[in-house]
């Protein structure tokens, strides 16, 4: 099962690479990252999350799950300039 591309109207840039980092030493496993993105984030042995592919083309799945991770725990940023997407700066 495929992971879609961003939809016109989005905030997710059509087109935009990212890369896609998990904190270790805050993920508690929980596993919603997985469910809201399949194909997107797995869980390690130790269950941890971690993303498929740390370069991904930018989605609104993965997006969801950085928002809706309960620690936090998801970074993206564009791939090359490292502009953060998630979280925001403020």
């Amino acid at each position: 099962m495929g992971v879609p591309p961003a939809r016109a109207g989005s905030n997710v840039g059509a087109g935009d690479r990212w890369h896609v980092e998990v904190d270790r030493s805050l993920c508690i496993g929980s596993a919603q990252c997985v469910h809201t993105a399949p194909g997107g984030f797995r869980l390690d042995t130790a269950r941890q999350s971690r993303p498929s592919d740390p370069e991904t083309d930018a989605n609104e799945r993965i997006l969801a799950a950085a928002e809706n991770c309960p620690v936090e725990a998801i970074m993206i940023s564009l791939l090359g300039s490292g502009e953060p997407v998630f979280p925001p700066e403020e």
